[in-house]
């Protein structure tokens, strides 16, 4: 049975990650032996799994991963869950219990991969390739984690020839439709066929509809100034007129341009709190419109709603603006010629030498200077944490498959290294940066050697050694409650890089960084995966972290 479910996986899956254990065994040989997919290994189940989610979100193309049953499966919850609250797509291959019956060390998979949005199928001594195409048609449909549970008594048995089964049927994108949508359409393109200040905002979920093209001919056509959220970034084909990300990783020039639009249209984006602000991203007077494939508005200050496409919808407005004989607005040329689009998204870029009062690099001198060094075709993976805004602000990615940030839909930490790995298979010819911190480093550390591994000297890791739990010590730290909990020996990442083949560069001054651009210049095969032990002050907070701690504790 494994060899059917591998040979059925593999023809819609190319990359699958994880670790072999006595559940997946049959599995990884049939997988191995009889398919063309590429087996990666990493060296912690989580990590499996978080490298398929990232690989989704630099490919766009659903991936796997797979785990033995028990321990092995348990150890994949946290990864499970992110993936499901960040609406990622991908197969988790998961041995199981025994169609006779648990035994002492199996727990209810079923159950726990359920507690955290993932819904599991079983494969049967008969069916098990049609029970995978289900499996990965489920998936894609609602764009979720999957299960696909072997039992192990299951695992090894012979079941002859793979049996023909059918493709994954996918729903087609959500057209608007009927008399209720195109009315809203026409109101919406009257709207903005009026405005004086118009506004786009775009999310993730603008560009898994491919609506790059059209959102850029929306944008002409209204002379809209733009914005994305933090994972939308680059949606846009022309950034002359672009504001950078809206919310709390937003340049203050930037965000009180946001605040002067008179109409706003938010495309493929969920308006969480911190990209509204909570709730100050746009003035009482603007009016806010949504266009989502939700079922419902999902903030309370929209005061419009069309459900569908975002593709399909920017489209349609395009086409109405152009029947009412529409002409753009002038609203951003008149911005940049006045205070400049670019300088308005700009940020602080520190001290010039670099250091903050207690004498450790500021972060935020560190990450201008880093924008500058990188490698321009890059893709960045960021783990959770306080220092998550440094690569929002300060470092620009063409496009959104080239900035994910797995772990920040689940509020978790510690799964950054192994999202090198998906990152580097997805997109084979670009660097890989990887932007954590010293907590979640430490507790992603078993993946260290996979990220050095898979991404060689195309990899570069950023750690922002600041010592303590950051957000911990600005939210809790601040209300009083006891630090000791929240520090962090500091911790010679340079050498533990070091010790798994990379090479590691201990960071105390901007010179420092020199060696990143000597790097670069370097042949690809001739260098090895970079890491950057970046010694900076725990005392500078983020603007992101001073406005939670605004709205939270009244400061």
């Amino acid at each position: 049975m494994s060899a059917h479910v591998a040979r059925t996986l593999a023809q819609h899956v190319d990359h699958v990650f994880g670790v072999m254990g006595n559940g997946n065994a049959w599995f990884l040989d049939s997988l191995e032996r009889s398919t063309t997919a590429r087996f990666t290994a990493v060296r912690h189940e989580a990590g499996g799994v978080v490298a398929a989610d990232a690989y989704f979100r630099a490919a766009g193309r659903i991936a796997a991963a797979t785990v033995t049953y028990g321990a092995g499966f348990t150890n994949t919850l946290t990864a499970l869950a992110e993936a499901a609250q960040a609406r990622v797509p991908l197969v988790l291959l998961a041995g199981d219990e025994p169609t006779s019956g648990p035994r002492p060390w199996d727990v209810d998979q079923i159950a726990l991969a359920a507690a955290v949005g993932a819904r599991t199928y079983t494969v049967g001594r008969a069916d098990a390739a049609a029970t995978t195409v289900i499996a990965i048609e489920h998936s894609l449909t609602y764009r979720v984690p999957v299960v696909l549970a072997i039992p192990y008594d299951v695992a090894a048995l012979e079941a002859g020839p793979v049996p023909e089964a059918p493709e994954p049927a996918l729903p087609a994108p959500l057209a608007p439709s009927g008399p209720f949508d195109a009315a809203a359409i026409t109101d919406l393109a009257r709207h903005l066929a009026g405005a004086e200040r118009p506004l786009l905002v775009a999310g993730r979920g603008a560009w898994l509809a491919g609506a790059g093209e059209a959102l850029g001919e929306l944008a002409e056509a209204t002379g809209a100034l733009t914005a994305t959220t933090a994972l939308g970034r680059g949606v846009f084909p022309d950034g002359r007129y672009d504001l950078g990300v809206a919310g709390g990783f937003g340049a203050e020039g930037a965000m009180a341009l946001v605040r002067e639009a008179d109409v706003a249209v938010v495309l493929g984006a969920s308006l969480n709190q911190f990209t509204m602000r909570f709730g100050e991203l746009f003035s009482p007077g603007t009016r806010v419109v949504q266009v989502d494939v939700a079922a419902t508005a999902t903030h309370r200050h929209v005061g419009g709603f069309v459900r569908g496409d975002a593709a399909l919808v920017a489209r349609a407005l395009v086409d109405e603006l152009s029947a009412l004989g529409a002409s753009p607005s002038g609203w951003r040329e008149s911005v940049d010629a006045t205070v400049g689009v670019a300088a308005a998204r700009e940020h602080e870029p520190g001290p010039a030498d670099g250091l903050a009062p207690d004498g450790r690099l500021d972060p935020r001198a560190v990450a201008h200077r880093l924008g500058a060094l990188l490698p321009e075709d890059r893709v960045v993976v960021s783990d959770g944490g306080h220092f998550i805004g440094w690569a929002n602000m300060y470092w620009p990615v063409a496009s959104p498959d080239r900035m994910m940030m797995v772990g920040t839909a689940y509020q978790s930490i510690g799964l950054g290294f192994p999202s090198v790995a998906g990152a580097a298979a997805a997109l084979p010819g670009s660097a890989v940066v990887l932007t954590t911190g010293d907590g979640g480093g430490l507790m992603a550390l078993a993946d260290l050697e996979t990220a050095v591994r898979t991404a060689g000297g195309r990899g570069i890791a950023v750690v922002w050694n600041d010592a303590v739990y950051g957000a911990e010590v600005h939210v809790y730290g601040r209300q009083g409650l006891a630090e000791e909990p929240m520090r962090i020996p500091e911790t010679d990442f340079a050498a533990l890089a070091a010790a798994v083949g990379a090479e590691g560069v201990v960071v105390r001054s901007l010179a420092d960084l020199d060696r990143l651009a000597s790097w670069t210049a370097e042949p690809v095969d001739e260098r090895r995966f970079l890491m950057l032990d970046c010694r900076v002050s725990p005392t500078v907070v983020a603007p992101y972290q001073e406005e939670i701690l605004r709205v939270n504790l009244g400061r």
